[in-house]
C-alpha cells in the first residue's frame, strides 16, 4: 500500500474507534467548570506539551462567547524560566506537580497528555491533582499506561502509532473546543429568547390591564 494512503487509512480507521461517549463527558465537566469559573490545568511533554499549548490556546480564545464567561485555563508547559527552574532544582518529574500545588483549588479541572501513559511528572501532577479534589482528564494512546487508572476521564486513542496518537489529541482538543463554543452560543441563543418572550408577555399583560 501507498504509504500515504496508509498512513490516512489506519488513521481512520483508529478515529473510527475513539471514545465517543467519554469525549461527550469530557465536555460536560469542561462546560460545568466554565459556567463556575473554576481553573484548567493543561501539561503535556515533547509534542503534548506543544497540544497542550494549542489546547490552552483553543480553550482561552476560540471558546469565547460575548455574554457568557470565558475559560480560565493556565498552561503548565509555557511558563519557560519557572518550567527550567523547577527541573533544575527539583527535578525534572516535579515541573508540573510544583506549579500546581501553587494554584490548585477542589474542583478545579487538570488534564495530562501522555501518548505512553507513563510520563512521571503528568503522573505526579494527576496524583496531587486527585488528592487536592480535582477533577483529571487523560489524553492517552498505547494501552493507557499508568496514567489510565489515575484519571476521572480518559480520552484513550486506541493505537501504538505515536503520529496516529499524536494527530487524534490534537483533533480531540479542536472537537472539545468547538463543542464548548457551540454550546455556549446556541445557550447565549436560548437565553435571549426566553428574555424576549417574558417581555412580550409582560407588554401583553400591561395591555389587558389597561384595556380592563
Amino acid at each position: 500500500m501507498n504509504p500515504i494512503t496508509g498512513y490516512i487509512s489506519e488513521l481512520q480507521l483508529v478515529m473510527d474507534r475513539l471514545p465517543f461517549e467519554t469525549i461527550q463527558i469530557a465536555i460536560e465537566l469542561l462546560y460545568q467548570a466554565r459556567l463556575e469559573q473554576r481553573q484548567v490545568f493543561i501539561m503535556g511533554n515533547g509534542g503534548s506539551a506543544a497540544t497542550a499549548s494549542h489546547f490552552v490556546c483553543d480553550l482561552a480564545k476560540n471558546t469565547r462567547c460575548k455574554g457568557f464567561p470565558d475559560f480560565r485555563v493556565i498552561g503548565l508547559t509555557d511558563n519557560m524560566p519557572v518550567f527550567s527552574a523547577l527541573a533544575n532544582d527539583e527535578g525534572y518529574e516535579n515541573v508540573f506537580s510544583q506549579q500546581l500545588a501553587s494554584f490548585l483549588r477542589p474542583g478545579d479541572v487538570v488534564i495530562g497528555i501522555s501518548a505512553s501513559g507513563k510520563s512521571p511528572n503528568v503522573i505526579k501532577a494527576i496524583e496531587l491533582a486527585n488528592r487536592i479534589g480535582a477533577h483529571t482528564i487523560g489524553l492517552t494512546g498505547y494501552d493507557g499506561g499508568y496514567l489510565a487508572g489515575l484519571v476521572d476521564i480518559q480520552l484513550h486513542v486506541p493505537s501504538n502509532t505515536i503520529e496516529h496518537v499524536e494527530d487524534l489529541h490534537l483533533v480531540l482538543e479542536h472537537l472539545i473546543c468547538k463543542d464548548l463554543r457551540d454550546r455556549a452560543q446556541a445557550d447565549l441563543e436560548a437565553m435571549q429568547d426566553i428574555i424576549a418572550a417574558y417581555a412580550s408577555s409582560q407588554i401583553h399583560q400591561s395591555e389587558v390591564i389597561r384595556g380592563y
